[in-house]
């Protein structure tokens, strides 16, 4: 395979930077998931290198594209929970407002029509 041109290179590091930035991940996040130690710059580049002479950009794209995936699954799983979560706290909120009408001494389930029959009452006095 014919190596990175410098011009690549850059290219390849201001996408790289621009695609992280995009998803909300950082070079941390893409050296963990790219197998390697070091979170520099220099370090994923040497990595994107031997993905490259390994493939050519066919490769780099290919292995780009497999992170790309695993971050929008794992986000989508994410939003699951939060979905999850926040029909949880709705639910234990209207369990609460509920029962703030127990402070009137109302099972409103169950008193409702007994109440309208005393304002009734109470209307017709």
């Amino acid at each position: 395979m014919v190596k990175l041109t410098s011009e690549e290179e850059k290219e390849l590091t201001q996408f790289i930077k621009d695609w992280l930035k995009v998803h909300g991940y950082s070079q941390k996040d893409l050296a963990t998931d790219l197998n390697i130690n070091s979170s520099r710059t220099s370090e994923i580049i040497k990595k994107i290198k031997e993905l490259h002479k390994k493939g050519g950009l066919f490769n780099i794209a290919k292995k780009l594209i497999e992170i790309e995936q695993k971050w929008i699954n794992k986000s989508g799983s994410i939003k699951k929970l939060n979905i999850k979560n926040e029909i949880n706290n709705r639910e234990s909120h209207s369990e609460k407002s509920s029962k703030s009408y127990s402070q009137l001494d109302i099972d409103y389930k169950v008193d409702i029509d007994l109440l309208i029959n005393k304002m009734e009452e109470d209307f017709n006095d």
